[in-house]
């Protein structure tokens, strides 16, 4: 297989993990002005902010990535395949 034909494996799941952080972004802004919104009057205060938290959460799951795993090290001794 040449490095070609696996583009197309990569690129769909990249699009999809874009397309996911774009719609937390807007997501999580709404939900902040809702919250904010919500939170003016004092009788609805309880209900504004923890959906001004959630809309924080969300924004900042969107605006950082996720955290890389590194592979776990081969044990000693064994180095692979000759």
């Amino acid at each position: 297989m040449t490095g070609h034909e696996s583009t197309g494996q990569n690129l769909a799941p990249a699009a999809g993990n874009v397309a996911a952080r774009v719609l937390a972004l807007v997501v999580g802004l709404v939900l902040m002005v809702v919250g904010l919104a919500l939170g003016v009057s004092v009788v609805l205060l309880p209900v504004g902010l923890p959906v001004g938290i959630a809309g924080l959460l969300m924004f900042l799951w969107g605006v950082y990535p996720p955290l890389q795993r590194a592979a776990p090290a081969e044990p000693p001794g064994r180095e692979g395949p000759a």
